[in-house]
């Protein structure tokens, strides 16, 4: 098959298992065999896990919202349709301290399993220096959040 379609309304959307970010795995329902990617719906006060790779860069697209991500201790405040490519070991988190809903695609390759629960106890520390379930500064001290345009 030179083509697969996954229709908006057919995509299966799940919250993450750690930080319970609702997303949903392009790659695995589109049965992509050399690359990752998925849809991630940050809601105000959520984040992503604080985390890098093996081998995966990772490409980072805000396609709503205003976008906050932190790449190895660098803050970045991005805007919609602002993208960032992210080399495999640099530890990287997205997070929400807006008021408003984001919405990111996240590609890499070549893919690396991600499922926290099936990991190694040397693999998880690896990928999740912080451990799994880690929180930016910005969603625990109450830090001042930027605000929509």
């Amino acid at each position: 098959m030179a083509h697969r379609v996954l229709e908006a309304q057919a995509a299966h959307w799940r919250p993450s298992n750690q930080m319970k970010v609702l997303n949903t795995d392009l790659a695995k329902q589109l049965e992509a065999r050399s690359l990752g990617a998925r849809l991630w719906r940050l809601a105000p006060g959520q984040a992503s896990t604080r985390h890098r790779h093996r081998r995966q860069e990772e490409l980072y697209v805000l396609l709503e919202g205003i976008g906050r991500m932190r790449i190895d201790g660098e803050l970045m405040t991005l805007e919609a349709l602002d993208s960032v490519l992210v080399e495999a070991e640099s530890v990287r988190q997205l997070f929400n301290d807006t008021n408003a809903e984001q919405l990111w695609l996240v590609s890499g390759a070549p893919p690396e399993p991600a499922n926290t629960l099936e990991m190694s106890e040397e693999e998880l520390r690896f990928l999740y220096p912080d451990g799994p379930q880690a929180l930016p500064p910005e969603l625990t001290s109450g830090e001042a959040a930027p605000t929509e345009p």
